[in-house]
């Protein structure tokens, strides 16, 4: 069954607004918080105003890539529940959590069987592993059999180029499913339908 659902690189309030009303919300909602290279980048003064909004029982994720001290925060102002980190050791993220007391998604990006095994050394740190692939701001996947020598007591997250159809497909859904690309249109942009159709289809099959 399928833990929840994560529906990231959100950028303009009238998607947000449609995404937090939805009959059937997602657990999480990112946001690209200090990654330039994104074309769903949220800058900060838009930021503050675009989730300053009732999320009822969504959380709001900051999605940051290799955060300075004053990047974070910026954010632990903002109306967020978690960060979520890439390129942060787990000395500098115990550090991040302790400081600023917010949850954390780490992200691994994902080649190889030794990037999986990283995040061994996470464990009693983060509140859930994120297993992405190696695009960063473009949807590239990964093998996802790689994941099986990961237990199950592992508070786990996958993304890279997954697809609504993909989610069926997966013999352990007992994760959460990160989605962005495969949601968007030919212009790169959120579509309503796209995210409707995912919201409907992981509320049937949710645990």
């Amino acid at each position: 069954m399928v833990k929840g659902i994560k529906i990231c690189g959100i950028s303009d309030l009238d998607t947000l607004r449609y995404i937090l009303n939805h009959r059937h919300p997602p657990k999480f909602i990112g946001f690209i918080c200090n990654y330039k290279k994104s074309k769903r980048f949220v800058d900060f003064n838009k930021l503050k105003n675009l989730i300053n909004i009732k999320k009822k029982k969504t959380n709001f994720v900051s999605v940051l890539v290799d955060p300075t001290d004053k990047i974070l925060a910026q954010m632990n102002d903002l109306n967020f529940d978690f960060f979520q980190l890439y390129d942060v050791d787990p000395k500098r993220t115990k550090k991040i959590k302790d400081k600023f007391k917010v949850k954390i998604i780490t992200a691994l990006t994902i080649k190889n069987q030794i990037d999986v095994n990283k995040y061994i050394s996470y464990l009693g740190i983060a509140d859930i592993i994120l297993f992405d692939g190696k695009g960063y701001e473009k949807s590239v996947g990964f093998d996802h059999e790689l994941l099986n020598s990961v237990p199950n007591s592992v508070n786990k997250m996958i993304a890279g180029n997954i697809k609504i159809e993909d989610i069926a497909k997966f013999k352990n859904k007992d994760i959460f499913f990160d989605l962005s690309g495969a949601l968007e249109n030919e212009e790169g942009k959120k579509d309503l339908k796209k995210i409707n159709k995912l919201l409907n289809f992981a509320t049937k099959n949710e645990t």
